[in-house]
């Protein structure tokens, strides 16, 4: 099943269960997308000692999960693209919900 997770969150608990979705999908042996908007995109800066967040999206992404963020919430935040955290557009999250089996949001 291809699952799409769309994170509008920064609470550190909202995050963290998001990512412990996303990495439960991919065990099950589904494709999962996160796009990342409002203050997900945040997503490297939160997490604290209950709820590792940095560790979490990294073990995400070593099981094959892939993050794009909106672009605009970025710079609205006058955070750029990285790595963990790549740049997308509106057209992106609209494809996510296309092409996903499931939707789900947190």
């Amino acid at each position: 099943m291809k699952l799409g997770v769309i994170l509008e969150s920064k609470d550190p608990e909202t995050v963290w269960n998001a990512l412990r979705f996303g990495v439960a999908g991919l065990g099950a042996g589904h494709t999962v997308h996160l796009f990342l908007m409002g203050g997900g995109v945040e997503i490297t800066t939160l997490g604290n000692a209950r709820y590792d967040v940095n560790s979490e999206l990294t073990h995400f992404e070593s099981a094959g999960g892939t993050v794009l963020a909106c672009g605009t919430c970025l710079k609205n935040r006058q955070l750029t693209s990285s790595a963990a955290c790549p740049a997308g557009t509106m057209t992106d999250c609209v494809d996510l919900v296309v092409w996903a089996d499931k939707t789900v949001t947190f």
